[in-house]
């Protein structure tokens, strides 16, 4: 699953029953760029802006963006590089406006929110940039706030496998689930009080 120079990240789609759809990338350096035959950025976003406009990379000291065409960060130019910090507005080209966001403070995932209307394709209402772990639930920490249950789904990463974490029972693809459970990235998973999907996303 992990991304190296030269390598496509890892992505699927994760949709949250009543709450909505997540891009989601595993790799340690993720493109952003326009959706164009040949191109293939790993998060393709239809807006104004080159086919690969930036890299969003991950490492021990946390992220950084790097412009290969024109980025600003909290309203700066990014001339190569620049660290990325919980709450950083970013700018690809003219128009298409980002919030990159840390919720949880023991997590190394982040969340691409869209402040502009733009949106990948398909569509997501937000991006996940998933280290480790990726927790769904009620608190504002959450990664995916999901307001109306009761209880954390945590997804995780290990021997490059996923997996579904959940206090509670829960059924991974139909099969009664206790603790944990594998899953793929076509998997549904139900619980007491919420419901979600994996389905993964084809490279063109």
């Amino acid at each position: 699953m992990q991304c190296r120079d030269g390598q496509r990240a890892d992505r699927f789609m994760l949709w949250v029953d009543a709450v909505g759809g997540f891009w989601v990338c595993l790799g340690d350096a993720v493109t952003l760029g326009q959706p164009v035959p040949g191109a293939d950025a790993d998060v393709p976003i239809l807006g104004d802006i080159s086919s690969r406009h930036a890299t969003i990379r991950r490492d021990r000291e946390g992220y950084v963006i790097e412009a290969i065409r024109d980025v600003l960060l909290d309203g700066r130019p990014v001339h190569k590089a620049a660290t990325l910090c919980d709450g950083s507005r970013v700018q690809l080209g003219e128009r298409v406006r980002l919030r990159f966001r840390r919720p949880h403070a023991l997590s190394a995932t982040v969340r691409l929110e869209f402040e502009s209307r733009h949106r990948t394709q398909p569509s997501a209402d937000a991006v996940l940039l998933m280290a480790d772990t990726c927790v769904l639930g009620p608190n504002r920490h959450s990664h995916v706030v999901c307001r109306d249950w009761r209880q954390e789904v945590i997804l995780y990463r290990h021997d490059e496998e996923l997996y579904c974490r959940a206090a509670a029972g829960f059924r991974v693809d139909g099969t009664a689930c206790q603790g944990r459970s594998r899953i793929t990235r076509s998997s549904r998973i139900d619980g007491e009080d919420f419901s979600l999907s994996l389905e993964p996303i084809e490279r063109g």
